[in-house]
């Protein structure tokens, strides 16, 4: 395309949205919303999937190793699980650091369990890590059935339970997301249908005398790419003094804890681009959308 061409499109796109006042208001509004609500479900869903992440790396399997066992057969034993293809790691760790570990979990009331240390009854312990944290009751079953195991530990029950809410947490995120962004891309469809309704006398002498369909249609597109672009400025101005509000609450009120918002850079600048080329994308689709009737003469 020639650059006085594109010139002549960007043109008449711009002249479109103001001749039509109200309708793009109407559209800028449609999309103003629905960015706003989108954005807000991302950033809700992104750090939930944040979260979850955490715990989900923080779920582990706790080898309880027989105490009749010997070196040898401890070593035997870490050779046996290292032959799992799903483990990522294997540290040991001695009853005398399993008791440390649990005196220092109660704070002051651990300090009862001092009288334990010269007659441990806690046993060595391989803690093992999956590569997928969702592979670990499946490792903990084959773990459990090697030789000088006593017990295994991963918080049976619960950890299927996590990573269930998980899945159904997301995909009801994404047909949320979803529902929305086919709702923006309709009334902006619409709303430009009725602009192009309006028009459709210039566009059918427009196909008469010999312009190709898409000489017609770049202003419309480009019509509908500013209708998106101009609905998603407000949506990302909000989100981003929201969440840099929203964050400062919750970090001090949840310091040194799991629960922690994703970091306000580069996660706030990557979720208002995103809002950006989705406002962008809709609008050119709701534009292609609508005109495609009108180009059949």
């Amino acid at each position: 395309m020639k650059a006085n061409t594109f010139t002549r499109h960007l043109r008449e796109g711009v002249k479109s949205l103001a001749r039509n006042g109200w309708m793009t208001f109407a559209s800028v509004s449609a999309v103003t919303i629905t960015l706003l609500l989108v954005g807000v479900f991302l950033a809700v869903i992104m750090n939930m999937n944040h979260f979850a992440s955490k715990v989900e790396k923080d779920v582990e399997i706790r080898v309880h190793i027989d105490p009749a066992a010997s070196k040898e057969d401890q070593k035997a034993l870490k050779a046996n699980i290292e032959k799992i293809s799903q483990i990522e790691s294997i540290k040991y760790s001695s009853k005398e650091a399993e008791l440390k570990r649990v005196i220092k979990s109660f704070g002051d009331t651990g300090k009862s369990f001092e009288l334990f240390e010269q007659d441990n009854p806690l046993k060595d312990v391989y803690i093992v890590k999956t590569k997928q944290p969702r592979d670990t009751a499946n490792v903990a079953a084959k773990i459990e059935k090697l030789n000088y195991v006593s017990n295994v530990q991963y918080g049976k029950g619960e950890v299927e339970k996590l990573f269930s809410t998980v899945k159904v947490g997301r995909n009801i995120g994404i047909v949320l997301i979803a529902g929305l962004l086919f709702t923006a891309m309709f009334l902006i469809s619409n709303t430009i249908k009725i602009t192009i309704y309006a028009r459709r006398t210039e566009i059918e002498i427009m196909k008469l005398v010999g312009a190709t369909n898409w000489f017609i249609r770049w202003p419309f597109l480009l019509e509908g790419l500013f209708l998106g672009f101009l609905g998603s400025l407000l949506p990302m101005v909000l989100i981003m003094s929201a969440y840099s509000s929203v964050q400062s609450v919750l970090q001090e009120k949840f310091a040194g804890t799991i629960f922690e918002l994703l970091p306000y850079s580069p996660f706030i600048f990557q979720l208002t681009g995103l809002l950006i080329l989705i406002g962008c994308l809709i609008g050119m689709w709701g534009s292609v959308m609508s005109i495609r009737k009108f180009l059949k003469v």
